[in-house]
């Protein structure tokens, strides 16, 4: 230990994958308000009101040096070399890791905030279609990876639902022609309606106003997109104009060297592969190369490459998407059972590579 404080911010994939490797050889404080981690790639899983898998954090610090700070970040004094807290005093550091990562973005659409369930809520629905008197309907929004996989899981493991998939644009639609056609097949086979190129244009108790007209809803469930945590901006980081905070090629914020930023809240460009995603896909390996780097394990730039995109539907199904290097769709796909175990394999194994 040389007496170096680092504080990350932010308990997600990257947080917590940076935390564990730094602390083994600095002090750490992790502030994050949840006691358990929240495993955002099993919210379809949640929502569907099956068994959580929410390892406890204190479980996953175990053995580091790291203490767990558990209230809300609410400023960063970066000028001081300080975070302003919720509940206590400011906490100073000398290396900052900001890890805030993503939140549900409404767009401002009426009545969405009030009467839908963002997928970082995925427990609520699940106990309002459990404990509905009799079945109706629901409705969820966004034909993105996280919107397919809510559909398919709730239509499976509610039969007697009827579920809507409401989207924008295409369900599946960035995926290779082999891959969506896929994905439709098994939607429709589980009894998913989809509902394409239907812009949601308010929500309200009686379910979606959508630009084809109303979709009627006892139950809405928002997958619509993300956007970063509004805290970078405020506290003077250099952002894109997506709100990311533009970061070098070790991942320090090209406004302040002495933060390094992680994870969804990164507006990262890797040469030859271009701007990552936002995703666990991608704030996973950010979070284990910085604290790799504070932890004297590693050093030079961050390296990255994709290799495929994964989709569970429901129990039994699920598609292996091949792409090359910068995130395009190669024609190569896996399905089926087969395609699931891949999935359920690559998620147990981002809870073991969080330490």
């Amino acid at each position: 230990m040389d007496g170096q404080h680092i504080v990350v911010v932010g308990a997600g994939y990257a947080g917590l994958a940076a935390a564990t490797r730094a602390g083994r050889r600095h002090r750490v404080t992790l502030i994050a308000p949840e006691s358990h981690f929240l495993h955002r790639v099993r919210s379809h899983e949640t929502a569907a009101g099956l068994p959580g898998r929410r390892p406890s954090i204190a479980h996953l610090l175990r053995g580091r040096a790291v203490t767990h700070l558990q209230t809300r970040v609410t400023g960063l004094d970066l000028a001081g070399g300080k975070v302003t807290v919720e509940e206590g005093p400011a906490v100073g550091y000398d290396t900052l890791v900001y890890a805030l990562g993503s939140r549900t973005a409404w767009h401002g659409v009426p009545g969405a905030a009030e009467h839908a369930y963002p997928a970082e809520r995925a427990d609520e629905p699940a106990r309002r279609i459990g404990g509905a008197v009799r079945p109706g309907t629901v409705a969820v929004v966004g034909g993105g990876a996280t919107g397919i996989e809510l559909a398919a899981e709730l239509a499976e493991a509610h039969p007697r639902w009827r579920v809507r998939l409401v989207t924008a644009g295409e369900a599946g639609g960035w995926l290779s022609e082999r891959g969506r056609a896929h994905v439709l097949r098994v939607l429709e086979r589980l009894g998913v309606r989809v509902e394409e190129h239907a812009e949601v244009t308010a929500v309200d108790a009686g379910g979606l106003h959508t630009s084809r007209g109303p979709v009627g809803a006892d139950v809405v469930v928002w997958a619509a997109s993300l956007e970063p945590h509004p805290l970078a901006a405020e506290a003077g980081l250099e952002v894109a104009p997506d709100g990311r905070a533009v970061v070098d090629g070790h991942l320090r914020s090209v406004s302040h060297p002495g933060v390094y930023v992680v994870g969804d809240a990164a507006a990262v460009t890797v040469p030859g592969v271009g701007r990552l995603r936002a995703g666990c896909a991608t704030a996973q390996p950010m979070g284990v190369h910085v604290g790799n780097v504070l932890g004297g394990r590693t050093a030079g730039p961050f390296r990255f490459r994709y290799v495929l995109q994964c989709l569970s539907l429901g129990r039994r199904d699920g598609l292996v998407q091949t792409v090359r290097a910068d995130d395009s769709m190669r024609p190569a796909v896996l399905t089926g059972a087969p395609a699931r175990w891949v999935k359920a394999a690559i998620v147990n194994g981002v809870l073991l590579n969080l330490r």
